[in-house]
């Protein structure tokens, strides 16, 4: 490992950490003054500044999950790579995706040396790590309401999502739309009373935290791949006009990502 130490004056390279220690304690005592920085390159000589690594997002344009994860990281205004898995083509499934997410879906973050899959994970991670604009409420009730609200959409409406085109294959394209709209329906009429008591602006309050990043694609699907007419969900509709005023919302959506077909851009 490779230590670089520097105050205006030049780089000190050592190659050791109790060599570094020895030679700090030497610095204290000679040069009453805080160690400005130290930094592991790991090996072949120091540099004055460390090099971020930028975060690295395997998406799908029109995958919903996906896009949960786009619009937390433009709304905590994190850069990162953009990398398209073609679902069609069948990228997931290849060894070098496997390696990645063994589920073969998307989205995976890198972010260095830690990979995550499933956008839950990948959201409460770069909250945690990168604190601007929170993601969960202070209060612990809306808090709570959060995580019920993203469970809804993630573990109970969209995974059914999923099985479409094998119900496309077994009951018919129209009979597969309309088992999708059921489901929505659904998830919809339950999500309008969990949140009626606690929406402001937004899902649950004044700001954007989780449950409106798992809504908005959610709603975007329905409306836009299944055909659901929102007028019996006044209080989604008006939660999905909200969003709709938002850049980090409107940038993120499938319509406008870098693998998105030129038929689908918007």
């Amino acid at each position: 490992m490779t230590i670089a130490y520097k105050r205006n004056f030049p780089t000190l390279t050592i190659n050791n950490v109790s060599t570094y220690y020895l030679l700090a304690a030497e610095a204290m005592s000679i040069h009453p003054f805080p160690l400005c920085f130290i930094m592991a390159t790991g090996g072949h000589g120091a540099r004055e500044e460390a090099e971020p690594k930028k975060l690295k997002l395997y998406s799908y344009w029109l995958s919903s999950c996906s896009c949960r994860v786009r619009i937390g990281l433009d709304l905590k205004g994190l850069e990162y790579e953009y990398v398209a898995v073609n679902f069609p083509e069948g990228e997931q499934q290849t060894p070098e995706f496997l390696k990645l997410n063994p589920m073969g879906y998307v989205p995976v973050l890198v972010d260095g040396d830690i990979v995550l899959a499933d956008s839950f994970a990948i959201l409460l991670y770069l909250d945690e790590k990168f604190p601007q604009h929170p993601l969960l409420p202070k209060d612990s009730v809306r808090r709570a309401i959060n995580f019920q609200a993203a469970n809804v959409i993630s573990s109970s409406i969209q995974p059914r999502q999923l099985m479409l085109q094998h119900m496309r294959e077994k009951l018919g394209p129209q009979e597969a739309i309309a088992c999708a709209q059921d489901d929505l329906r659904t998830g919809f009429a339950a999500l309008e009373k969990l949140l009626k008591d606690y929406a402001g602006r937004y899902a649950t309050g004044n700001e954007v935290f989780l449950v409106d990043l798992f809504l908005a694609p959610q709603i975007h699907a329905a409306i836009t791949r299944f055909k659901v007419e929102m007028d019996e969900f006044p209080l989604l509709s008006r939660l999905f006009e909200a969003y709709m005023e938002l850049p980090a919302f409107q940038d993120n959506m499938p319509g406008k990502q870098p693998d998105t077909p030129a038929e689908h851009r918007v």
